[in-house]
């Protein structure tokens, strides 16, 4: 045939491939290709093409299938919509803002290739705060302890019940007590002598008025007692004897208020003088007597197992 033939005899249904979606192909047996039957469109798959242009008016052909009727809008396109209300209506409504200007892009590292957090930044400004704080809680510190030490001042009253105690002028009882000058002191001389004890005065170096002391004090039965008044108190006190001797160790028994002291009166050659040198060996000692307040006799005699060979200078007593 022809080309620009457009009077086939045969109807487009047995020409077209795609006539099994029409109405009509369907009715002449077209099936889709691959359900058997006539093929393409085509009762009779040998029937020739009998033209390529074939012209059928707009709308004349029908499909197989009528499409699903368009749910219908709700609404008119560009109706006005009786729920809508103008922004301008309702409160704080008004002229819409304008947008703003465009952002700069982050220069973080998490956008689009460039750096990351300031790391530095962050822990300068964690540092500060932290600075911040401590100076603040400093600051309240100081401010509190300031407000305490005014409390006093201003309620009248210190917060602190310590007292200052100033020192007593005055010299108690006891610090008199303490004071040897205050505690009798005796020459040798003047006290009750006995047992072929005598005054003398020969050997040099006696601290007693004039340099008399007391001599003889060399066989048993010697003795000297010291009625001694105005002890403050019942207590221990030392009883100090200045004495000398030739050179060599001595030793006497002390008897207060007749009660014979357990320990003797030592009388050691202390100064370290030679044997026979008595002006070398002037020197004292002390012993621990137990007196009682007010008047006391104590004596230092010569008794048996003693040693007994000195010169007596003075005695005197303190407190233990």
């Amino acid at each position: 045939m022809a080309p620009g033939n457009n009077g086939a005899s045969t109807t487009p249904e047995d020409d077209d491939p795609f006539g099994y979606l029409y109405a009509d192909g369907q009715a002449a047996g077209a099936t889709p290709p691959n359900g058997g039957g006539g093929g393409y469109g085509y009762p009779n798959p040998r029937t020739p093409r009998s033209s390529y242009n074939q012209v059928r008016a707009v709308g004349e052909r029908q499909y197989g299938q009528q499409p699903a009727q368009a749910t219908q809008p709700t609404q008119a396109y560009q109706q006005p919509n009786a729920h809508y209300q103008a922004p301008e209506t309702l409160p704080g409504g008004g002229v819409p803002s304008q947008p703003g200007p465009p952002q700069a892009p982050s220069r973080g590292r998490g956008s689009g290739g460039g750096r990351g957090p300031n790391t530095k930044a962050l822990l300068i400004g964690a540092v500060a705060v932290v600075a911040a704080v401590v100076i603040g809680i400093s600051v309240a510190m100081l401010s509190n302890d300031s407000g305490d030490d005014k409390g006093g001042d201003a309620g009248g009253k210190p917060t602190n019940n310590s007292q200052t105690v100033r020192p007593s002028q005055t010299p108690s009882k006891s610090t008199a007590a303490d004071d040897p000058v205050d505690l009798p002191k005796t020459d040798a001389k003047t006290l009750k002598l006995a047992g072929g004890t005598v005054v003398a005065s020969d050997v040099k170096g006696a601290k007693a008025a004039g340099g008399v002391y007391v001599a003889g004090f060399n066989k048993v039965g010697a003795s000297l007692t010291w009625t001694v008044s105005d002890i403050p108190k019942d207590g221990s006190y030392r009883l100090y004897v200045n004495y000398g001797v030739p050179g060599k160790d001595s030793d006497a028994t002390i008897n207060v208020n007749g009660t014979k002291q357990t320990r003797p009166l030592s009388m050691d050659n202390f100064a370290h003088a030679k044997e026979g040198d008595w002006e070398k060996g002037w020197t004292n000692t002390w012993a621990i007597v137990q007196l009682t307040k007010g008047t006391n006799a104590i004596t230092v005699s010569c008794e048996q197992g003693n040693t007994c060979d000195a010169n007596i200078d003075q005695m005197w007593l303190a407190k233990s």
